[in-house]
């Protein structure tokens, strides 16, 4: 009894580990895109730093800036979407997971 039991927890566990295992996987990938969007936003920092001395006027500046804008711009709406993306697919796991186990569910109360 003690063994069907056991056993029985551990299959009702399994959305549970399910879902754990869908949630790392999605931090893992947001903190990935954050690094990446970290070090392209430094990597533009330090470009436009260096571009700054070749300046000759107001409006060399001026144009480096809004480039620099545009770029920076750029990489946060990239980074954004994928964002966006890694949370949809999770959700979409997550949901797909709570349905089969509500499915699940149902047929073991209709027994």
């Amino acid at each position: 009894m003690f063994q069907e039991f056991t056993k029985q927890f551990g299959s009702s566990m399994e959305p549970f580990k399910d879902l754990v295992n869908i949630q790392t996987k999605m931090l893992e990938e947001l903190t990935r895109q954050q690094m990446e969007c970290t070090k392209s936003c430094i990597e533009a920092t330090i470009q436009q730093t260096r571009e700054m001395q070749k300046c000759q006027n107001a409006t060399d500046l001026l144009e480096l800036q809004k480039a620099y804008a545009k770029e920076l711009e750029d990489t946060l709406r990239s980074v954004g979407e994928q964002n966006l993306k890694a949370l949809q697919e999770a959700r979409t796991a997550i949901e797909k997971i709570t349905q089969s186990s509500l499915e699940a569910f149902n047929q073991s109360q209709s027994k």
